[in-house]
């Protein structure tokens, strides 16, 4: 392995992501994409290591009963035909490279967005289930053509549309990392381009395993939720940034 210090920068991440309910997809493809990574490998590698870190969360979400399957189903129905539709996708490299950097854009924005509280009295009425299917559907897509999961996107809209109390959206947000994960890694593997350094693979899934069980049992005890997502962003921003700038989408606007 060229870069053995990934396997410790990858725990640290799955334990922090972990610790709030995320699988830290945005953060390993920054990482990857960093460390110059090659392209085709990013989508893949970042959602085994979402898989490997959320399926702990969602079996520990489901076992205290956080997860309100009836309720979550509207969220994932069309998520999943969709990222199986974006891993199918196979852009150009620096296509690729631009539609990631402007994902982690947002995303980075999206965590420095500071969540209102939602009360579990109104998280009933302020939306519907057609919105629930657009919201699942849009994210999923875009889950499986640039590879991450998709909570980091989902969590802020269900806070701001009062979806439920904050402990079941952190537990629906694991579902649905965890599946839409699952459908954007097949959709790639059905793609005839598909490769994998599966040395790489193993090596980093056992390191992420490891941090995701620990930061799912022991929470962000040793930072604040705050500190990790102004980490977080900071990480993903700059990625985000570096990777529009290199690949000249500001000189042709």
């Amino acid at each position: 392995m060229d870069h053995p210090e990934l396997i410790l920068i990858f725990f640290m991440i799955a334990f922090l992501y972990s610790s709030i309910g995320f699988g830290g997809g945005s953060s390993y493809l920054a990482i990857l994409v960093l460390y110059g990574i090659e392209y085709t490998l990013l989508r893949a590698l970042a959602l085994l290591c979402n898989i490997a870190v959320v399926s702990f969360g969602v079996y520990y979400f489901s076992k205290r009963k956080y997860i309100d399957w009836k309720k979550v189903a509207p969220l994932v129905a069309l998520s999943v035909p969709f990222s199986f539709l974006g891993g199918r996708i196979s852009l150009p490299k620096q296509t690729f490279l631009i539609v990631l950097g402007l994902t982690l854009l947002i995303a980075g924005l999206a965590i420095l967005v500071k969540k209102t509280l939602p009360s579990p009295k109104t998280g009933h009425e302020t939306n519907t289930q057609l919105g629930q299917l657009g919201i699942g559907g849009g994210i999923g897509f875009m889950s499986g053509l640039v590879g991450i999961g998709g909570g980091i996107f989902l969590s802020p809209l269900l806070h701001l549309i009062n979806w439920d109390t904050p402990k079941k959206i952190a537990a629906a947000a694991s579902l649905f990392i965890l599946v839409n994960s699952i459908s954007g890694l097949l959709g790639q593997y059905s793609h005839h381009e598909f490769e994998m350094n599966w040395v790489l693979v193993m090596m980093l899934l056992l390191s992420v395993f490891a941090g995701g069980q620990l930061g799912t049992r022991l929470g962000a005890k040793i930072l604040s939720e705050n500190v990790i997502r102004r980490m977080t962003a900071i990480l993903v921003i700059y990625v985000g940034l570096k990777l529009v700038l290199e690949n000249g989408i500001i000189s042709r606007l």
